[in-house]
């Protein structure tokens, strides 16, 4: 009997872990609905719509923009320590706090290189 009941738990521990295993999904989904990405709905959509994919689902636009969100945050956070790497081997006047970056093709184009996104210069700009 005792065999039986610790059967019965333990299945009742395997039933509650499935139905809790898509609750942060669910949360998740839930918040894009509130969430206001920084690339606009518009242009997630535009681009969605142009590689042939159609949804009238907004919570999917937003986690597409939200994900191209973030792809331009790892970009743009790596072409900074290039710059910083770049600036470091360089003797300038200029140190500490009030150093300002600027975004420059230099250090752009060994960040997205790390994505396998290739940029060349044309030729008229050589």
């Amino acid at each position: 009997m005792a065999e039986n009941e610790m059967d019965t738990c333990e299945d009742q521990i395997i039933a509650d872990d499935v139905k809790t295993a898509g609750q942060p999904l669910s949360d998740f989904l839930l918040q894009l609905e509130d969430y206001t990405p920084t690339v606009p709905d518009a242009i997630s959509e535009h681009y969605l719509h142009t590689a042939g994919f159609n949804t009238t689902d907004p919570r999917i636009v937003r986690l597409v923009s939200l994900a191209a969100q973030k792809f331009i945050s790892e970009i743009a956070n790596d072409a900074l320590q290039h710059c910083k790497t770049r600036g470091a081997n360089q003797n300038t006047k200029i140190k500490g706090k009030d150093r300002r970056y600027t975004l420059t093709m230099e250090d752009l184009t060994p960040a997205v290189a790390e994505y396998g996104i290739i940029v060349k210069k044309p030729h008229y700009f050589v």
